[in-house]
C-alpha cells in the first residue's frame, strides 16, 4: 500500500464525486492498485474543466480519504472506478505551494520552479511524510483547539499541567489515526459547515453568538452518518437547535431546488413564522460547498413525512 494524490477538477469530465468515488483511466490503474487500502489526498488543480483556457480551481488539497474498493466502469472500457470511505474535508484548502515550499517532492524542479508535468499527473504518489505535512497543515486549528481543550481539562480536575514541548503519547500518534477517530472527525464536520454557512441556520437565517463568542448554530448532516452519510459539507446544512431536532425527524427537509418542505400539519405555526419567507434555503457563495442531491433525495424518501 501506498498514499496517492487523486486529481479532480470542480467541473470534471470523469464521472467523480469524491466522498464515494474516483473515476479514472487505465493509464493510472497500477497507481490507484498501490493505493488500495491505504488513504488518498484529492487534489484541485488550477483549471476548472477540460477546456484548456478554463480557471477557477483553487490549486489545492481538499479532502482525504481511503480506496476500499477499484472496479471496471461497466459503461465506458478502459475506465475504472475507486471507491472509497472515510472521506473527510479540509477546513483549510492547503495550497500545493506556500512560500518556497511544495508539498510533494515530485512538484518541485530541481532549478526550483514547478513540474507542471509532474502536477499534471491525474494520480500520483506521495509519501506519508508529505501525506501527514498536508493533514497537518490543513487540520491546524483542530489539532490545536485539541490540544487546548485537553489542557482545560488536566487543569479543572486537578491533574498535573503538562508543557506541549513534553506532550502526551495521544499526541504522538499519526495524524491519520485521528482521522478515523469519530470526535476528530465530529470536530472537522461541524467546523467546515458552520464555516459555510457563516454561522446562520440556513433555513431561518438566525444567527446567534452566545457570550463566549461561538455561534450557536450546528452542523446537521443530511444523509445521518448512521446511514453511511459522509462528512463532506455538500452532506451538510447549518441550521439551529430547534430546526436541527425537526430535520432530522423528517418535519422538514429540501428539495432539489433547495426549497425548504414541510411536513403537513406536524410543523407549529411559531416554527413555520421562523422558517426563511419565501421558502428558500440560505446557500452557500460557493456552488461547490452546496448540498448534493443525491443526499436530499435520500432524505426525503428515508425521513421526510411530508
Amino acid at each position: 500500500m501506498s498514499k496517492a494524490i487523486f486529481a479532480t477538477k470542480i467541473d470534471p469530465s470523469f464521472n467523480d464525486l469524491p466522498e464515494r468515488w474516483y473515476h479514472f483511466q487505465r493509464t493510472y490503474l497500477r497507481a490507484v492498485e498501490s493505493a488500495f487500502g491505504d488513504f488518498v489526498i484529492y487534489y484541485e488543480p488550477r483549471r476548472s474543466s477540460e477546456n484548456l483556457s478554463s480557471r477557477g480551481g483553487r490549486s489545492a488539497y481538499f479532502g482525504t480519504a481511503r480506496v476500499v474498493r477499484i472496479e471496471p466502469d461497466h459503461q465506458r472500457s478502459d475506465y475504472f472506478y475507486a471507491h472509497v470511505e472515510e472521506f473527510l474535508p479540509f477546513p483549510r484548502p492547503v495550497p500545493f505551494k506556500e512560500g518556497d515550499h511544495y508539498y510533494e517532492s515530485g512538484a518541485r524542479k530541481a532549478d526550483g520552479s514547478t513540474n507542471k508535468g509532474g502536477m499534471g499527473r491525474s494520480v500520483r504518489p506521495v509519501s506519508e511524510g508529505e501525506y501527514d505535512l498536508i493533514l497537518q497543515a490543513a487540520y491546524a486549528h483542530i489539532l490545536t483547539e485539541e490540544k487546548t481543550a485537553l489542557a482545560e481539562t488536566r487543569a479543572t480536575s486537578g491533574l498535573i499541567p503538562f508543557s506541549f514541548a513534553e506532550e502526551p503519547e495521544t499526541f504522538q500518534r499519526p495524524i491519520v489515526e485521528r482521522v478515523v477517530a469519530r470526535p476528530f472527525r465530529d470536530a472537522v464536520f461541524s467546523s467546515v459547515v458552520k464555516e459555510a454557512y457563516n454561522n446562520t441556520c440556513a433555513l431561518t437565517g438566525l444567527k446567534i453568538i452566545n457570550g463566549g463568542g461561538r455561534s450557536e448554530v450546528q452542523a446537521a448532516h443530511i444523509r445521518p452518518v448512521s446511514h453511511a452519510g459522509p462528512d463532506s459539507v455538500r452532506n451538510g446544512v447549518a441550521l439551529c437547535g430547534t430546526v436541527h431536532w425537526m430535520f432530522d425527524r423528517g418535519l422538514l427537509s429540501l428539495d432539489d431546488n433547495y426549497n425548504i418542505l414541510l411536513a403537513k400539519e406536524k410543523v407549529p405555526e411559531t416554527i413555520q413564522r421562523l422558517i426563511n419567507p419565501d421558502r428558500r434555503m440560505n446557500l452557500p457563495d460557493q456552488f461547490e460547498l452546496r448540498p448534493n442531491p443525491q443526499w436530499l433525495r435520500y432524505h426525503r424518501e428515508t425521513f421526510f413525512k411530508g
